[in-house]
């Protein structure tokens, strides 16, 4: 009799397993079919005109315990629309008989391009795609910023030109300023730069921001997902015979090696003059200075894998600079300063000479990620100085052969906002009469900071900002 039962429920199993598997292999087709899709709308930052930009997704997803047929997946402004779909691995504007299997789900992938217009300003790009199935229809909506420029191309630069401030530069391929030619670049020029377009400076690069119109380099991603990413774009490059370069009021950021400068000047000048520049988030150095020159003041260099990395010797002068590394894409790892008179070259040893001032400057890093924020090295016999004036700085030992004036150490600076989970870095020291920067520093020429405001209360304070 057991035996019998047994048998008997196994015969009901059997029976309801392939009333549900019949079930799933069947097309449901009533108007009370359910589906739901990821997103309602997809969205797209700046996009430069015939450029392109990543793709996008969302997901359709079969709410019902049977197939369900989409009749059409159709994208409204068909051919001729700015915007691509792909489903399946079938790119068209317009798909027919999509089949989802019971409770499962398919991606559809939009991408979009934007030919070139005249207009100067951004403009919106939009479209929709529709869904219909079972007699009933959903749209998602797409919409883009389209942003014309001027597009070049490995592109050298010869003689005297001048952009201004008209249209973005969006550079492809490289970008190089030959030998005695000088590009100038207007009050609030935005240059993009592709994932594989150094900018390269063999003659002279005058950089001619204000604070209200500052100068701005970065990688051409804007799209939310890459636009914040360090190495996005490969750097500005100062070679070998470059010479007579001044960079006021520019933003650099998001690059591999943000500022990279080599070999000594060509004259008596500094190699580079930064005045009142920001470069942030740099993933390998955000200035690098290999047996070069280099002045810079009331400038901020933030959240770089390397800040500031000396190596090879040279001659430099920092003046009222902040110099900050705070853990967002990039773990802090290193000092945020580095000033070594030497390099290995294949497994060879170079010294050279090495003169270093850092005055009213600031060096921090993040909470206990590194015991000393500021390092030297010196091998060999050549000249050796390496001098902090009035500085702030994080250090459990100085580093020798330095000279230290009126150092105020391992004191943290009461930065106004850091916010690590937003990556919100404001390194002024302004909210807090408390910050031990205030009134240390030592007088100079320099009487503005970062932001333009005046020096000439007091004796000033460390770092690229004042209080006011």
């Amino acid at each position: 009799m057991m035996k019998n039962i047994f048998f008997l429920f196994i015969a009901a199993g059997l029976l309801l397993t392939g009333t549900n598997s019949c079930k799933k292999d069947s097309f449901i087709t009533s108007s009370d079919a359910r589906i739901a899709t990821s997103a309602d709308s997809l969205k797209y930052d700046t996009v430069f005109t015939s450029v392109g930009t990543i793709t996008q997704s969302f997901k359709i997803s079969n709410l019902n315990t049977q197939k369900l047929r989409l009749s059409k997946l159709k994208l409204m402004g068909g051919a001729a629309s700015a915007f691509k779909i792909n489903v399946n691995g079938i790119p068209s504007s317009e798909i027919n008989n999509i089949e989802i299997a019971a409770e499962d789900s398919i991606y559809v992938f939009v991408s979009v391009n934007i030919n070139p217009n005249t207009a100067n300003l951004p403009f919106i790009v939009r479209d929709s795609i529709q869904i219909m199935y079972n007699g009933n229809s959903r749209f998602v909506q797409l919409e883009a910023f389209g942003q014309n420029a001027n597009f070049l191309r490995n592109r050298i630069i010869q003689g005297n030109i001048t952009w201004t401030n008209n249209l973005p530069y969006v550079i492809l391929g490289s970008l190089r300023v030959d030998t005695n030619a000088t590009l100038t670049i207007a009050p609030g020029c935005k240059i993009y730069a592709h994932a594989d377009a150094p900018f390269i400076i063999d003659g002279s690069l005058v950089i001619n921001g204000t604070p209200q119109q500052k100068v701005v380099f970065s990688g051409d991603r804007l799209d939310e997902v890459y636009r914040d990413l360090p190495a996005g774009w490969p750097g500005i490059y100062f070679r070998g015979s470059s010479k007579n370069n001044i960079l006021i009021h520019a933003i650099v950021k998001n690059a591999y090696q943000a500022v990279v400068t080599e070999q000594p000047s060509g004259n008596a000048n500094p190699k580079i003059i930064l005045r009142q520049c920001v470069i942030e988030n740099a993933y390998d150095a955000g200035i690098l200075c290999v047996n070069s020159s280099l002045q810079a003041d009331n400038s901020l260099i933030s959240n770089c894998g390397k800040n500031i990395n000396i190596i090879y010797g040279g001659d430099y002068i920092f003046t009222h600079c902040t110099v900050a590394a705070y853990s967002s894409y990039i773990d802090h790892k290193n000092p945020v300063l580095t000033a070594n008179n030497f390099a290995i070259q294949n497994g060879t040893t170079l010294t050279a000479d090495l003169n270093a001032i850092f005055r009213n400057c600031l060096f921090w890093g993040e909470n206990n990620a590194l015991d000393n924020e500021i390092t030297t090295g010196k091998q060999g016999t050549n000249n050796f100085k390496v001098e902090f004036d009035r500085c702030l700085y994080k250090a459990k030992t100085d580093p020798g052969n330095s000279i230290f004036t009126a150092p105020v150490k391992n004191q943290d600076p009461l930065f106004d906002s850091i916010d690590l989970s937003k990556r919100y870095y404001d390194f002024r020291i302004t909210k807090n009469n408390l910050a031990p920067g205030i009134n240390k520093g030592v007088a100079t020429g320099f009487l503005k900071d970062l932001d333009g405001n005046n020096r000439n209360n007091g004796l000033p304070d460390l770092g690229c900002y004042e209080k006011q």
